[in-house]
């Protein structure tokens, strides 16, 4: 099992039991920051953040996940929320993204284009007049650009 798998599947119960929905977690591993995003219908305040932290650092103690010291965030996704799976593609077809892909596709590694569906795992971006297919594994990382 892939280390983000293992983290996911280590924070996601943990995160649940307390009523919210995990949207994602990111490991930072220069500056040593495991950033994990949560979500509930009414919001994120910072005592839902402070609730989660308090559960889920005797998690990450107990199941020691990563080897060393690292600092533990809980966040709110935010407006330009991060997009970590297919169906977070999905749930927000027709909004502007930001891509950044692991490896070029076309010469390109940075795309900003509306986010136009899913098919089976590719992620169709429409640019201008072009549908783009881009393979979700090629993804490094994607956020919401929002409109305003």
């Amino acid at each position: 099992m892939r280390a983000q798998e293992r983290l996911v599947n280590l924070i996601d119960p943990v995160v649940a039991g307390l009523g919210y929905e995990l949207v994602g977690v990111e490991f930072d591993a220069r500056q040593r920051i495991l950033r994990v995003f949560i979500d509930h219908e009414a919001g994120i305040t910072l005592d839902d953040c402070s609730k989660v932290s308090y559960q889920l650092s005797g998690t990450l103690d107990v199941e020691d996940p990563i080897p060393g010291r690292y600092q533990l965030e809980i966040s709110s996704p935010g407006m330009d929320r991060p997009l970590f799976t297919l169906a977070h593609f999905a749930r927000f077809q027709g909004e502007m993204a930001r891509l950044q892909l692991a490896r070029a596709i076309e010469g390109r590694r940075r795309f900003k284009a509306r986010i136009a569906g899913v098919e089976g795992d590719t992620v169709l971006l429409q640019d201008g007049e072009a549908t783009l297919r881009i393979p979700f594994e090629a993804i490094d990382k994607a956020r919401l650009a929002p409109e305003f």
